[in-house]
């Protein structure tokens, strides 16, 4: 025996208390000359590590309270049932852990998320049986994917989105293995062809006027003068920007250039280039809905019985819910004092784009009466809207009755109709055939996928920019 010295390990806390352990240890001198270590200390089994500072006990608790919580609000967590503990040292503790047995995946869900969005990219590969990711790492890129399934042959089908990336790895790495399309994913790309078809049908979206009928003994009027309306500012100002942002595109300029010469947001210039037409933006900025729109029935009705305070009609409608505040309603009603002090009875909002493309994309058993109503109207006046619902329709029953053998008729379908974004899509789909035919057979799909990168998210915006690429690895593919 070479001596003995006093060692202090940190315990569990006892009632809110911390507890510290302390223990003589011998220190013992090796006999043995070819041994590199000259002395050595004795190890207590259940308590002690070597060169540890914590019990085993102490340290696991650490460890998971680290990996629910990371740095911060780990120590925050700690220290409020009696435990002292540094941010950095509850994340050198989950660094420290070793990663889990990866077994056999049979069925892989393959995803890609974002580090920062529009520029740096990962991939998260999930076990589909246990719904558990098995592997993490850094871009999205085929063949990383194409090298892990080399080592994995016992993997028989691929759960991806319509990333050509992730279907050329797969076909390179995995052959054997069939892939399976997102029918989410599809659903989701197939609304957006659904927005656009209904977009360049926007000027069909509102109600025709009743036509005037005449009695057979009162002469027909003649027919009266309408005034078109005077242009809003707003209007006329979207009309000059979409103008000479075009014409400086035509130029050559790039958008921030553009930005900086008209004294406009890159957004702005980036949805003004978009835009094939003047119109088009017009309507987008018109369509946004105003605070005050519910209540312009009251108000227009006490206007014309002859109440004008606009006070007044401000409590009004406050009891009826209103939610802002005056000046609102006295901007609205500065317009009526111009019309030769008459309101005018409002007309009924134009359907928007975005409440057709609903009710097309719901199953007609989930719709409103009203809104049913609505559509059935609408497809009576045009027929290219009908016969886009009538697609989608078929497209949904062929994914919910997994009918994929009718996926090449649809296409055939639609590419020979006159709806273009819809005829897109279809062509799209062939480039990615057989996966998306699976998808729409097979009962495999990427929901749990979806759900971990849900999970993935929460733990990395809770590491608030600590998310380095292995301290993220270790909270995903440990974390319970």
């Amino acid at each position: 025996m070479h001596g003995r010295y006093v060692r202090r390990l940190r315990d569990v806390a006892a009632g809110g208390l911390g507890v510290v352990i302390e223990l003589c240890v011998r220190r013992f001198r090796c006999e043995n000359p070819a041994c590199t270590a000259v002395t050595f200390a004795e190890q207590v089994v259940g308590l002690t590590i070597p060169h540890s500072r914590h019990t085993p006990l102490l340290r696991e608790v650490l460890t998971q309270i680290g990996l629910a919580l990371a740095g911060r609000a780990g120590a925050r967590l700690a220290a409020s049932v009696g435990l002292t503990i540094g941010r950095d040292t509850l994340l050198r503790l989950v660094r420290s852990l070793p990663e889990p047995d990866i077994g056999e995946v049979e069925v892989l869900g393959v995803d890609d998320f974002a580090f920062r969005k529009g520029r740096h990219y990962g991939t998260v590969l999930i076990d589909m049986a246990t719904h558990r990711p098995v592997h993490l790492y850094d871009g999205r890129d085929g063949e990383d994917l194409a090298a892990w399934l080399r080592n994995h042959s016992e993997v028989k089908v691929i759960c991806r989105d319509r990333s050509s990336g992730y279907g050329e790895g797969a076909r390179i790495g995995a052959p054997q293995a069939e892939q399976v399309a997102d029918r989410s994913h599809l659903w989701a790309n197939l609304g957006q062809a659904v927005e656009k078809t209904v977009n360049a049908h926007r000027s069909r979206l509102a109600k025709p006027p009743p036509a005037r009928t005449s009695s057979h003994d009162t002469p027909a009027a003649e027919p009266e003068v309408v005034q078109p309306p005077k242009e809003l500012k707003i209007v006329a100002r979207l009309r000059e920007q979409h103008a000479a942002a075009h014409e400086l595109w035509g130029q050559g300029m790039s958008k921030a250039a553009i930005g900086r010469k008209l004294g406009l947001h890159q957004a702005t210039v980036r949805k003004l280039v978009s835009a094939r037409s003047a119109d088009d933006v017009v309507a987008k900025s018109l369509q946004r809905a105003h605070i005050v729109d519910p209540y312009v029935g009251h108000l227009h009705r006490r206007w014309n019985e002859g109440i004008r305070n606009a006070a007044q009609l401000y409590r009004e409608i406050q009891e009826l819910g209103y939610p802002s505040g005056e000046l609102a309603v006295q901007r609205h009603l500065r317009r009526s004092r111009t019309r030769l002090g008459h309101a005018p009875e409002p007309r009924p909002k134009p359907l928007s784009v975005r409440e057709v493309t609903s009710w097309i994309m719901t199953h007609p058993e989930h719709l409103r009466d009203e809104d049913a109503d609505k559509l059935h109207r609408l497809r009576e006046r045009d027929p290219e809207l009908d016969r886009l619902t009538l697609h989608i329709r078929k497209f949904a029953a062929m994914m919910t009755g997994r009918h994929g053998d009718r996926l090449e008729d649809w296409i055939t379908d639609v590419e020979r109709d006159s709806l273009v974004p819809l005829a897109g899509f279809a062509r799209n789909l062939r480039r990615d055939f057989d996966a998306v035919r699976n998808g729409l057979s097979l009962p495999h799909s990427s929901g749990a996928v979806e759900g971990n990168i849900n999970q993935l998210k929460m733990l990395k915006r809770q590491m608030f920019g600590r998310a380095s690429l292995d301290l993220l690895r270790k909270r995903v593919l440990l974390t319970r």
